[in-house]
């Protein structure tokens, strides 16, 4: 196993291949109508791993700690971290972290690097907006990119969040791109959140690729997103449903095609039925065809 202080390149190599997967956060699966994550890989077999949305003050559900109790691979991703604020890495969240992961024993951690708070951090707040997309904005995520990863000992993926509108000048492949060089990380390229920064800016979906380290890219999601208009503007929801966009599976083709050191893909569609959501499954296995990163043993024989 290489060092933290060893170079990306070196270090993704010994990353797990964690296969598809899907996304839960705290009370998802209660809910009526509900994805059943353990139910999607015990009977059905399309789960390879489950990533695990935290926010630290509610910690871990039973459906999260039932998956964890079976030893099934798990990802952590927080909900309440801003990176470019250092004293959001102070000792008493690094030690409810450091006590989730022995729990969920996460291959990586990750999340949407944008605001999840403006102001203190506090209980319940969800607030997630985008990263403000200026040269100066680079280097404050990268250190604390680092610093968590220093902190914990695991990689970190920052995600590109979701927004109707974003401030700064830069490309969004351009800025994580960036980000990702000088904090020396992989990334997670959330696809429906990639579309919506390219319709927001009126820009080919495809366009800004040239910025994209795509030998950093370890894991991409995909989600439904709904159109929507609002006294003329049009924008597109990130809801998690069933209608993944066209250009949400072409980026995702695209980059899974392209991506060396892609070791896992997520279906985030956690408020729906288990019946409902495995066609998607499907497609996606069907659309990423070999590029889809898979598991040195097959889900149903573990």
């Amino acid at each position: 196993m290489p060092s933290a202080a060893a170079p990306f390149p070196l270090r993704a190599r010994a990353l797990p291949t964690l296969g598809l997967g899907v996304s839960t956060e705290y009370g998802a699966s209660a809910a009526d109508g509900a994805l059943d994550p353990l139910a999607l890989r015990a009977l059905h077999h399309s789960a390879d791993f489950l990533e695990v949305g935290v926010e630290l003050a509610k910690g871990l559900d039973p459906t999260a700690r039932a998956w964890a109790a079976r030893g099934w691979p798990t990802t952590y991703h927080f909900l309440d971290l801003n990176f470019d604020e250092p004293e959001d890495l102070d000792e008493a969240w690094l030690a409810g972290l450091r006590a989730l992961c022995a729990t969920l024993r996460p291959a990586w951690l990750c999340g949407d690097a944008g605001l999840w708070h403006f102001g203190a951090r506090d209980r319940g707040h969800m607030l997630l907006l985008p990263p403000i997309l200026l040269p100066e904005a680079v280097a404050p995520m990268a250190a604390g990119i680092r610093a968590l990863r220093a902190a914990t000992g695991l990689e970190v993926l920052p995600e590109n969040p979701p927004g109707a509108a974003f401030v700064g000048p830069m490309h969004l492949l351009e800025f994580f791109g960036q980000v990702a060089e000088a904090a020396d990380t992989g990334l997670l390229i959330d696809c429906a959140h990639l579309l919506m920064f390219q319709q927001a800016r009126g820009l080919d979906i495809f366009d800004g690729f040239e910025h994209l380290p795509l030998d950093r890219v370890v894991e991409l999601h995909i989600a439904g997103g709904r159109p929507v208009d609002h006294e003329g503007l049009r924008t597109l929801e990130d809801d998690h449903g069933l209608e993944v966009q066209p250009g949400t599976w072409a980026l995702a083709e695209r980059i899974a095609a392209q991506a060396p050191n892609l070791k896992a893909v997520i279906i985030e569609c956690e408020r729906n039925p288990v019946e409902a959501v495995l066609p998607l499954f499907a497609e996606c296995r069907a659309r990423l065809g070999p590029h889809l990163p898979r598991p040195e043993v097959p889900l149903a024989a573990r």
